[in-house]
């Protein structure tokens, strides 16, 4: 197929799907405990915070190896850089299933699997900007991400069943064995570039690394996103790490709130598909994030204060369809406000300052805990609040030169 002067091969929906199903691999093993952590804490003899630091500690490695990971990606390519990250998850999943009685040992465990997701998670707009047009990207980084959230569905829906029909030995083995496939998926399926590039030589100039920094933190568009997803990704951090938590005391079991966790994760999953789809055929960013986080704050409202399961269940499921969508979309603003420098770069900023916020939300939701009934109504009103705030300062992005085709360096309004 012929797109202007240049080429695009089918094989890039290959080289996509395997660098999605290691995606997904990962994040099972990140939010394996969120829906079971009082069976969890039990079985273990710990609290509930120390089976959260299984989760947290993603986000504490993710700001240590965050930055080398982005450069490993940007100077010798996703295809290293992922691997490293599979094989990390594969080995060290397996190990956790392995080692799946004794708490400290699977802790180690996570923090191994931990130090694979930035190598992995930081080339979504890599991948996409290797294999796919200027006018699919937003699409493919949608797909990329929604392998993320397809990991944490099956993470939340299906690990309840597997503890209550098996044992949390049992479960944690069987998804150890899931994420050795999956690296061997990636490392037998994966190129790291087509025979020819998938667009136009004046879209194919990057600068260094860290010149690539310094550019991006100069950039005021992409400052603001920064701050859009901490507190975007944080919030969506603090309410998978304890959606057991934040249910329990409402008399929901483990099985209703893993389903409901895993509502919030499909709506994005269709949010992934639906709306990154809409902003390619637009060729607009703006107007979809701006719409993407004024719906989750009226969804999250749903979450705070329902006490029927149905309506829960649907509130989770809209927050998700909103909030999780605008992750790929904000994805591919990033990179693009952000160039010419490097994919990994802008993506790995981003996802770096989410991680931050996480572990504060993750901290700051226990810490707040009615010490009484063990509600987190006031951190979830909090968090509402801060969304609202992330509305009002995503209507202050311009919207992406590189997508409407003026010169790199300019910007223009939403409208």
């Amino acid at each position: 197929m012929k797109e202007e002067n240049f080429k695009i091969y089918g094989y890039r929906w290959v080289v996509l799907i395997a660098f999605m199903s290691v995606v997904a691999g990962n994040q099972l093993l990140w939010i394996t405990f969120a829906s079971v952590t009082g069976i969890a804490a039990s079985f273990y003899g710990v609290s509930d915070l120390s089976i959260g630091l299984l989760s947290m500690s993603f986000m504490i490695v993710y700001i240590f190896v965050s930055i080398p990971a982005s450069w490993t990606i940007d100077t010798y390519g996703f295809r290293v850089a992922v691997g490293i990250g599979a094989v990390l998850t594969g080995l060290f999943g397996l190990s956790r299933g392995l080692l799946a009685d004794n708490y400290t040992l699977v802790l180690v465990s996570q923090i191994g699997i931990a130090f694979g997701q930035p190598f992995i998670l930081n080339a979504i707009t890599t991948v996409a900007a290797r294999w796919f047009p200027i006018q699919e990207r937003a699409t493919a980084s949608g797909f990329g991400t929604l392998a993320m959230y397809l990991g944490i569905v099956l993470g939340l829906v299906l690990t309840p069943f597997l503890v209550i029909h098996f044992s949390i030995s049992s479960m944690l083995l069987i998804y150890g064995i899931v994420s050795v496939i999956a690296a061997a998926i990636f490392l037998i399926f994966s190129r790291e570039r087509p025979p020819t590039p998938a667009c136009s030589p004046d879209q194919i100039e990057r600068s260094l690394v860290f010149d690539g920094f310094k550019q991006t933190l100069r950039n005021k568009n992409f400052i603001l996103l920064m701050v859009i997803f901490f507190i975007g990704l944080g919030t969506f951090n603090g309410l998978a790490t304890w959606i057991e938590d934040i249910l329990r005391p409402r008399g929901f079991s483990i099985i209703q709130a893993g389903i409901v966790g895993g509502a919030m994760v499909m709506g994005g999953v269709v949010g992934a598909v639906i709306l990154p789809s809409l902003s390619d055929r637009y060729r607009k960013r703006v107007p979809f994030i701006i719409l993407a986080l004024a719906a989750a704050s009226f969804g999250m409202l749903g979450i705070t204060f329902a006490v029927n399961y149905a309506l829960l269940v649907g509130a989770s499921f809209f927050t998700g369809f909103f909030l999780l969508s605008a992750g790929p979309i904000g994805f591919q603003y990033g990179a693009e406000v952000a160039f010419p420098a490097p994919e990994g770069t802008s993506n790995g900023l981003l996802l770096l300052i989410g991680q931050i916020s996480g572990i504060i939300f993750i901290i700051g939701m226990d810490s707040f805990k009615n010490p009484e009934t063990g509600t987190m109504t006031s951190s979830l009103l909090v968090l509402v609040g801060l969304m609202l705030i992330g509305v009002f300062l995503s209507m202050r992005l311009k919207e992406s030169a590189l997508l409407t085709g003026n010169p790199p360096g300019e910007t223009l309004d939403a409208n």
